[in-house]
């Protein structure tokens, strides 16, 4: 496959919703402890049907060219060979973990 033809599926979560995007461009990005994502590719066909979700992502990456995940939010990272549909899911547990760390010291150091 190409480097122009790769595509990947990224989930990840943010503020209680489940994330799941498609991008051309992953790296693991100048700041640290942050994924960093461009190139967003979204359904350009024309149809009747529109999916909502997919919309809502749509809109709320509009004028976004990067965008930069902690590490720690990021479920999952798929290269893929076709795209599939964007989507944005509430998740059921209404509890929020608190990031930990990446790092930690040894203990008697």
């Amino acid at each position: 496959m190409k480097a122009a033809e790769l595509l990947y599926r990224v989930q990840f979560i943010n503020a209680g919703k489940h994330y799941e995007i498609y991008v051309r461009e992953v790296t693991q990005g100048s700041l640290f402890g942050f994924v960093e994502l461009a190139d967003f590719v979204w359904d350009t066909r024309t149809s009747l049907l529109v999916d909502p979700a997919e919309d809502r992502l749509k809109s709320e990456f509009a004028e976004v060219n990067r965008t930069y995940i902690p590490l720690h939010q990021i479920l999952r990272i798929d290269a893929v060979q076709r795209r599939g549909t964007a989507k944005l899911t509430e998740l059921s547990d209404k509890v929020a973990t608190f990031p930990t760390p990446i790092y930690t010291p040894k203990p008697g150091s």
